[in-house]
């Protein structure tokens, strides 16, 4: 498959070209910073703005698109540059009628309990509030369309907030609007070598068409 990885060097989107260019796919690395795209035979890095006017030109022809975007967490203006760039990868999607966009989100919209998301929880970090509920709006945004072809992955709630884990097992739980827990009932993580092999069965089988879902550990 041809496959195209927007925001290829952060730690999502470098999992997911690893995972991908390992399984053979074709894959194009949109990046800022090309030199820091994976080298590999199949891998073509690619210096792009998601914001750019001819950005949709660039995602035409791919069978599928995987949107690591984020607009740096050091940002100031990271929920406003957040959903502007996000939004512009979704229309750039719409126009060039990618097949399969999947966005990866965030957990801040998964449910702890019926009607409560986890991003309204007293505990949540204040600090992040504003980027995770931009996360949440583009979520709510895609819900109702049809005229482009989205699928949404939250990751596990403690993915990010635990020191980032690379061991690759292989397996992961798959859920949909709910927060996973662990046996002892606490929400779960995930490794980001195993969220990779998540996002890249899931592009593979197009399985998630028009919906959300989640991942977690085994």
């Amino acid at each position: 498959m041809k496959i195209a990885v927007i925001g290829a060097t952060g730690l999502v989107g470098a999992a997911t070209v690893k995972e991908l260019a390992e399984r053979g796919h074709e894959v194009t690395a949109f990046a800022r910073n090309t030199d820091n795209v994976l080298k590999a035979d199949n891998v073509n890095a690619v210096a792009a703005d998601v914001n750019a006017a001819d950005f949709s030109a660039r995602l035409k022809g791919f069978d599928a698109v995987v949107s690591a975007f984020n607009a740096g967490w050091e940002n100031p203006n990271l929920a406003a540059d957040y959903t502007r760039g996000a939004d512009n990868i979704v229309e750039a999607a719409k126009t060039a009628e990618v097949p399969y966009l999947l966005v990866i989100g965030g957990a801040g919209s998964l449910y702890v309990a019926p009607g409560l998301q986890l991003v309204d929880t007293p505990d949540f970090p204040k600090e992040i509030f504003a980027a995770a509920d931009a996360v949440r709006q583009l979520l709510n945004r895609l819900t109702p369309r049809r005229d482009v072809n989205w699928a949404f992955l939250s990751p596990a709630a403690m993915f990010a907030v635990n020191p980032p884990v690379f061991e690759k097992r292989g397996t992961y739980r798959l859920g949909k609007d709910d927060v996973l827990t662990n046996a002892d009932g606490l929400p779960a993580d995930i490794s980001v070598p195993d969220l990779a092999v998540a996002i890249a069965d899931d592009v593979e089988q197009k399985a998630h068409l028009f919906a959300r879902f989640t991942v977690a550990e085994a």
